[in-house]
């Protein structure tokens, strides 16, 4: 089964400046790279549909996604937060951004052997219970996650974020919902300044020094997938930030495409084994356009089952 890649028709048309660094350029990028590598004739494609408001409230303060609704502009641009703006748009793109996940999650729990990709923004695992920040609205990864439990009927679902920033908004929502169980690695001590120490037991956290190499990444999260198996999730949900390459201006760690395969195949391995290769990924950052598309394709791959030897790109 291929790797089917969700998108939100408004995704890309939510700008809030040229030098915003979370900007319509990062998804033309991997549709440029998921051409050129060939993955656009060998993946499925679906487009979404907006989040339902009823479905936001599962992982928000329903006042909040009200207001969020209610400070929408009409025209020009909003900063709801120091780095989080809206226009007229941005709503709609939030709202698909959140749909990518529900749709992916119908899809891969409709049949075996499923992975999805939503290659959607405005990213999300930043998105707080009442609260925007770090370029998120709404946190699609709980969404996802909550759906899945209340509308599959669904017991234990596991989350991975392996982004460059630590997923607070994740942690904030989820913390003490035993439910869900949360693995994450992050730079540290860096924005958004949380993470160490865990604030729960169903947390998982990772700390990477600044510098931390792709051999260091895989040796502190190869605990990971022993812990997946142990728990076994009936669905395996990824923030996928790719903001820890060593390309990426935003942050200081050193991964490369290879170490984002690894730990994708990796999951797709323990997904076999525990929740009949049921994935849903999203993505979160990556700001180096080029890094970013090349770190996708490597994602998807590793998705599919490929495996690489370290030195393969």
């Amino acid at each position: 089964m291929t790797v089917r890649i969700f998108r939100g028709k408004d995704c890309i048309h939510h700008d809030v400046g040229h030098d915003h660094p979370e900007s319509p350029d990062r998804l033309y990028a991997i549709d440029d790279q998921l051409l050129s590598s060939g993955l656009e004739m060998t993946c499925e494609h679906a487009d979404v549909k907006p989040c339902k408001r009823e479905y936001l409230a599962l992982a928000h303060d329903p006042y909040y996604v009200d207001s969020v609704f209610e400070r929408a502009p009409k025209t020009g641009l909003v900063w709801v937060e120091d780095d989080t703006g809206m226009t007229p748009i941005t709503l709609s793109a939030a709202l698909y951004s959140a749909g990518a996940g529900v749709d992916a999650v119908d899809w891969v729990m409709a049949g075996e052997d499923r992975q999805a990709f939503c290659a959607v923004r405005p990213p999300g695992h930043h998105a707080e219970y009442a609260s925007a920040q770090g370029f998120c609205f709404f946190n699609n990864v709980v969404v996802a996650a909550r759906y899945a439990l209340h509308h599959h009927g669904l017991n234990r679902v596991a989350i991975v974020d392996f982004d460059v920033h630590h997923g607070n908004g994740t942690e904030n929502i989820i913390a003490g919902d035993e439910r869900i169980m949360m693995f994450s690695s992050f730079q540290h001590p860096f924005y958004p300044h949380s993470g160490s120490p865990v604030s729960a037991s169903n947390i998982q956290g990772v700390p990477l020094d600044a510098g931390c190499t792709g051999e260091v990444f895989r040796e502190k999260v190869n605990y990971w997938f022993d812990a997946l198996r142990n728990y076994k999730p009936e669905l395996i949900l990824i923030s996928a930030g790719f903001d820890a390459h060593a390309e990426d201006p935003m942050a200081h760690l050193r991964l490369r495409e290879d170490d984002y395969k690894w730990i994708s195949a990796e999951l797709r391995k323990v997904a076999d084994e525990v929740c009949h290769g049921r994935i849903v990924s999203t993505l979160e950052g990556g700001y180096n356009q080029s890094a970013l598309a090349r770190s996708v394709v490597a994602h998807i791959k590793g998705l599919q089952g490929d495996t690489l030897e370290r030195g393969g790109a």
